[in-house]
């Protein structure tokens, strides 16, 4: 199986702590990494980890504020001082290349290698990119500016058929790959074998659901209804749930919530504001809702399984 590896770098909000840096993580599947927001001081939170800013292909910056971007010309500039001639791309609201161009500018610098920057859309559920492996998405969520969460699936694999009946039917190439699209066979004699009886069983496709910096509405679950793994923000305890409404966050219950409507099989919280410093009531309120649950905190790493 494919590693599908989640890597908490920043698990806080607007003000750092020294227990939890503002919000980052890292994505990596079968060799590519992704970058998911980059605050201040994100850097360091990779060194730390070990986690090599050079392999990183993607970054996905949910929106303007700026413990979610500070820390991306900072990045920017050190790939440029190390070397990097390979391409960067970057998904993010459309003002952050002009904020991006700006700041370079105002530096004299020219940067060794390309960025290629994509404008996100405010218009629904987008597929923004796909490789061979991954389909990724992004999606409008409810905050003070326009925000995005991004969803991260992974492609339908081909049927393996049974090699005793290959072996058996004799099959010729177009007849195996149609079998392992999804086709029945049918024989010389007008015989028809359904497909799901000459091929083994697919395994249940992965996905991640990044979900930050928004108000609760119950109807952003239908952008990730499903999914494998969920992170979605739990700002405050739900007896704050005034100041989450009002600040366009949520709560840890609510966060919980959103887990059980999606259909998630697991959640992780984070984004937590640095009034607390104890943030198992946090863990134990969501938990109370969605047993499946756990903290997304600094340097956590959460493998996702078939």
């Amino acid at each position: 199986m494919i590693p599908f590896r989640i890597t908490i770098v920043g698990s806080g909000s607007a003000i750092p702590t020294l227990q939890r840096a503002a919000t980052s993580q890292v994505v990596q599947y079968n060799g590519t990494t992704l970058l998911i927001d980059c605050a201040e001081g994100t850097q360091i939170q990779l060194k730390k980890l070990k986690i090599s800013i050079m392999r990183i292909d993607h970054v996905f910056i949910s929106h303007l504020h700026g413990d979610h971007y500070f820390g991306l010309i900072g990045l920017i500039n050190t790939l440029h001082l190390i070397g990097r001639t390979n391409p960067l791309t970057i998904f993010g609201p459309s003002e952050l290349i002009d904020i991006l161009n700006l700041q370079l500018k105002a530096s004299d610098t020219k940067l060794r290698y390309t960025i290629h920057f994509n404008a996100l859309q405010t218009d629904g559920k987008q597929l923004i990119f796909e490789d061979k492996n991954l389909r990724y998405y992004s999606f409008p969520v409810i905050h003070r500016i326009p925000t995005w969460g991004f969803l991260f699936e992974e492609k339908e694999t081909e049927r393996q058929i049974n090699p005793l009946f290959v072996a058996q039917q004799k099959l010729d190439i177009p007849t195996i790959k149609a079998i392992k699209s999804g086709s029945d066979y049918t024989d010389g004699n007008g015989n028809t074998v359904a497909n799901n009886l000459i091929t083994f069983p697919l395994d249940k496709r992965r996905s991640y659901a990044f979900c930050t910096d928004t108000s609760f509405d119950e109807r952003l679950a239908t952008y990730f209804n499903g999914v494998s793994v969920l992170y979605y923000e739990a700002t405050f305890m739900h007896h704050m749930a005034d100041t989450a409404a009002e600040t366009f966050h949520s709560t840890s219950k609510q966060a919980a919530q959103m887990a059980l409507i999606a259909n998630a099989e697991k959640l992780l919280i984070g984004h937590f504001s640095s009034r607390y410093t104890d943030l198992q009531p946090l863990l134990d309120e969501s938990r109370a809702v969605f047993p499946n649950t756990d903290l997304a905190l600094d340097g956590n790493v959460f493998e996702i399984a078939v």
